[in-house]
């Protein structure tokens, strides 16, 4: 088991492994929940097994007291804009209970060193614009927002649709 010691004692951080799949969606729903999304999570434990086994995501859950109370799920990225590497954030979440005690700067800086670590220059993550808790905790840290673009998507259907005029 991947467990990276923090400052607190009562606060450790482990690095999730497919079998990890379910607090993973677990994680998802609550974020879900938060953020008045809960229908958009669509997440199973097994295509998140997947992700995590094919190495196409990861996670870290934070543990206090050994219990689970934070998570952050992300990739590997890379921008032909500016030739640089990063890791992107797709989910991050503190339970409502714990947070306002450092466990989220603590996960933020964790997530600093491993893209340091990997080499990347880089990191980076999208927010609600409603969200303005969320907002001023990132601006805290010293994040500024990219808003000179919005981000489009095709989800499965419009990929088959677009992959078939090939």
């Amino acid at each position: 088991m991947n467990i990276i010691l923090t400052k607190d004692p009562r606060f450790l951080l482990r690095l999730a492994a497919p079998d990890d799949a379910a607090l993973v969606v677990d994680f998802m729903k609550k974020l879900g929940a938060y953020q008045k999304m809960a229908d958009k999570i669509t997440a199973t434990a097994e295509g998140i097994r997947q992700l995590l086994a094919d190495k196409k995501g990861e996670a870290v859950f934070g543990l206090y007291d050994s219990q689970p109370v934070g998570f952050v799920y992300f990739c590997q990225t890379s921008s032909a804009f500016t030739g640089q590497s990063g890791l992107y954030i797709d989910a991050f979440l503190i339970d409502d209970a714990m947070r306002a005690r450092g466990l989220g700067k603590t996960m933020m800086a964790f997530m600093s060193k491993l893209a340091l670590d990997r080499g990347c220059q880089r990191l980076e993550w999208g927010c609600l614009d409603w969200n303005e808790p969320t907002i001023g905790f990132y601006k805290s840290l010293g994040a500024t927002a990219v808003d000179a673009m919005t981000i489009h998507r095709f989800g499965p259907e419009q990929l088959k649709a677009n992959a078939a005029a090939f």
